[in-house]
């Protein structure tokens, strides 16, 4: 028996092929395949305590991927790699490349001339880096991690809490998704305001 996907709201659905690339094939529950990205997150993020970043390395299409691969290559096999498809969200699979290079050279354009605040400049990049769902999934983590490298890396500033003092899950995400749904609009103060909440 495969794995069951219950996907909430905000979440983007995987293909059957990218189901495949699922690495450990015991696992038969969301719970389990939580428990071990979670794990697997763990393990990049204490990678990420020992590495070294200068604002040339971490605005590259490299160092995006590479992370994403820290984050879930021992889960999945398509860690770290573009993806094949369309999704509901995202720009289509054959910009992913182009935009991402727009948004690398847009934030260093930013970091420069000094066009935002330093919390502004990467709750900017993490949404617009969400919005362009380079990865089949994991997006969401993946953008709020880069956000709190690039926060704590570049400007050496304390990390996101990203609505921790928040207790109830649901009432989280909903927030969450609130404030991204803004930031599309082109507001990104409710989504910097939950980013230190």
């Amino acid at each position: 028996m495969g794995l069951r996907f219950e996907y909430t709201a905000g979440q983007t659905a995987l293909e059957e092929e990218e189901k495949d690339g699922l690495l450990i094939k015991s696992i038969t529950t969301k719970q389990e395949l939580d428990e071990f990205e979670q794990k697997n997150i763990e393990q990049a993020i204490e990678w990420t305590l020992k590495t070294k970043l200068k604002i040339d390395t971490l605005l590259t299409e490299n160092f995006v991927k590479k992370v994403h691969q820290k984050m879930y290559g021992e889960v999945w096999s398509w860690a770290g790699k573009f993806r094949k498809t369309n999704k509901n969200i995202g720009v289509d699979k054959w910009s992913i490349a182009t935009d991402l290079k727009c948004l690398l050279d847009d934030t260093k354009f930013w970091c420069v001339n000094k066009i935002y605040s330093e919390d502004e400049i990467a709750i900017r990049f993490k949404h617009r880096l969400v919005s362009i769902h380079c990865f089949p999934n994991g997006n969401g983590r993946h953008s709020r991690l880069i956000a709190d490298l690039f926060i704590s890396k570049i400007f050496n500033r304390p990390i996101f809490s990203w609505g921790e003092k928040i207790a109830e899950p649901k009432e989280l995400r909903a927030l969450y998704l609130k404030a991204l749904r803004m930031a599309d609009r082109g507001d990104c103060n409710s989504l910097i305001e939950f980013s230190r909440f």
